[in-house]
């Protein structure tokens, strides 16, 4: 195939849609957690300057970072790899490990990375859709188990905020015998992580990232956890030489020696995720759904246009989605601090008034 044909060919893609940027808005629309402190960004800044050294390559650092990883989430170094975002790691897997033949079993809506990642290597993709309430029923995947060859689950969803209970998901993993792939960007707002259990199921392997929970999203610092065998050849094989910066390495490990924090506002966001449900279930407006991750899911029944348009008038900028399965005009809010949501609930009112 000719390089212009091809060229013709990839400009056909979508592509992964950002949001908009809006300058000087209440930015609740890319799911960042603005709950972390920015004191708490500072000091592991400064933490980072202090230890880096820009002239040389991140040689032996990287380890260091995983080894502080190995401590945070109980696996052993030597099951864990790194990468520049959960976003890259997703691309080495699927142009690595899946073909034009492979067959990817996912829920409808995921990831939509993961989505156009799938039609750019033209990687076919079974999907089970949401239920009207937003939910997923296991045995809709166990029956289609047969014709797939890669189970995908973004664990929260996005953009649903949907999770297995603990035990389906166990289940889930226990009875695919293909390679499964669970995706817990929003892992630590969630009930569980399936972590751990890739000591058990050599054929899970769970991405993560620091962009969600430690609000580094500028950073672009994900991880892999998997068998030695999978993390031996992703690490050596696969994976560029230096995927990550010297900065985002200090940054990160720095962190992790803070992860205390985190857990306090982990459980900000969780208590305050549960307020937004209720203030706007209280409206009798929309259909809300229930969520596990950082970020609340609702439909505003027909309005969700004008909403997200007098939003911005505001000042508050939010998600736009539109159709997600049974439902018309879907809109997904960020969690944020008690203030900025706060903001966001007041506009609602308003405007229902």
């Amino acid at each position: 195939m000719s390089f212009e044909k091809r060229l013709d060919e990839l400009s056909k893609l979508q592509g992964y849609q950002k949001p908009a940027y809006h300058q000087g808005v209440l930015k609740l629309d890319s799911n960042e957690n603005f709950a972390v402190s920015r004191q708490f960004q500072q000091e592991i800044i400064d933490i980072a300057k202090k230890n880096a050294d820009i002239r040389e390559y991140p040689l032996g650092k990287s380890e260091r970072l995983i080894a502080a990883l190995s401590k945070y989430i109980q696996v052993p170094a030597n099951m864990i790899g790194i990468g520049n975002g959960s976003d890259q790691i997703l691309d080495i897997i699927l142009c690595n490990i899946a073909s034009k033949k492979t067959r990817i079993l996912t829920s409808d809506p995921t990831f939509g990375f993961f989505e156009e990642r799938c039609k750019l290597y033209q990687i076919p993709t079974i999907k089970v859709p949401f239920s009207k309430e937003m939910t997923l029923n296991v045995q809709d995947f166990v029956s289609r188990y047969k014709n797939a060859d890669i189970l995908y689950l973004d664990s929260p969803n996005n953009p649903t905020g949907f999770q297995f209970k603990k035990e389906e998901i166990s289940d889930l993993i226990k009875r695919f015998s293909g390679l499964v792939i669970v995706d817990e960007a929003y892992g630590e707002f969630s009930d569980y992580t399936v972590a751990t259990m890739t000591k058990k199921f050599e054929n899970l392997v769970v991405v993560r990232t620091f962009s969600k929970s430690f609000g580094m999203a500028g950073l672009r610092l994900g991880y892999v956890v998997a068998s030695k065998k999978f993390i031996d050849v992703f690490s050596r094989v696969l994976q560029y030489p230096y995927p990550i910066n010297t900065m985002a390495i200090e940054g990160g490990i720095a962190a992790l020696q803070k992860s205390h924090q985190i857990s306090e506002v982990i459980s900000l966001v969780k208590s305050e995720r549960a307020r937004i449900i209720k203030k706007l279930r209280e409206t009798g407006a929309f259909d809300v759904f229930d969520s596990k991750a950082n970020f609340v899911l609702f439909d505003a029944r027909g309005a969700d246009k004008r909403i997200y348009t007098a939003l911005l008038e505001q000042g508050i900028s939010i998600r736009k989605l539109g159709r997600i399965g049974k439902h018309e005009g879907c809109l997904r809010v960020t969690v944020g601090t008690k203030d900025m949501n706060s903001k966001f609930l007041l506009a609602m009112r308003d405007f229902l008034q």
